[in-house]
């Protein structure tokens, strides 16, 4: 990876960050199979592993729980990304969301396995927990990369960002690929999360959901 890499770690989330690793070295550790489910971030030489703690993997679980939910009993279309890897090589930029979706722009990717940032469009929507506070910006990487909507959270409280016309995220009060979806609802269900057992507290995620079909 080159003698001038230097190496930062911190406690909390377990993040390490690497400085000075070249493109090829990037692509290289993402060709790894086992990762034991690191996330990378990668911005123009810098490189950050977060090895996420189980209360990330469980709030980016339930949130993902309640976009499928909503999205299944609604009957809207999308197509999930996972943590797939968004990278561009000419940006030197690339990213690990915690979970990724198509909406509107799910005709263009459905029954596909793979897709290419230079010639396919950017999910619609990306997730983002944050239990601990990344060293890199990641907002400005999605900007970067198209991402119009991320959803950020640090384990507490949901904020939903959508991108401007000069490349910047601004916070908002509706989620843009879903306006009708009041959020203040999706942040009261995140904080019942202890309250009940998950499968509860999916079915009545799903079951308020349901109030929000048209009357009939």
């Amino acid at each position: 990876m080159g003698k001038s890499m230097s190496l930062a770690t911190f406690q909390a989330e377990s993040r390490v960050v690497l400085r000075n690793v070249s493109w090829a070295t990037f692509e290289a550790l993402l060709a790894e199979t086992d990762r034991g489910g690191s996330r990378f971030t990668y911005d123009q030489g810098v490189l950050e592993i977060m090895s996420p703690s189980r209360e990330h993997e469980r709030v980016k679980t339930l949130i993902g729980r309640m976009i499928e939910t909503m999205t299944e009993e609604l009957g809207i279309a999308i197509s999930s990304g996972g943590s797939t890897t968004l990278k561009s090589q000419m940006k030197e930029k690339g990213v690990e969301p915690d979970e990724c979706y198509y909406v509107a722009n799910e005709p263009l990717v459905r029954g596909r396995d793979d897709f290419d940032l230079t010639v396919d469009p950017p999910p619609d929507l990306a997730l983002e927990v944050d239990i601990t506070t990344s060293w890199l910006d990641k907002l400005s990487i999605y900007a970067a990369l198209g991402v119009p909507e991320v959803w950020l959270c640090d384990g507490a409280t949901l904020q939903v960002y959508h991108i401007q016309a000069d490349g910047t995220y601004a916070l908002q009060a509706r989620s843009p690929a879903f306006p009708f979806l009041p959020l203040e609802q999706v942040q009261r269900f995140l904080d019942q999360r202890n309250a009940l057992d998950e499968t509860t507290w999916v079915r009545s995620f799903r079951a308020w959901v349901q109030t929000l079909r048209p009357a009939r």
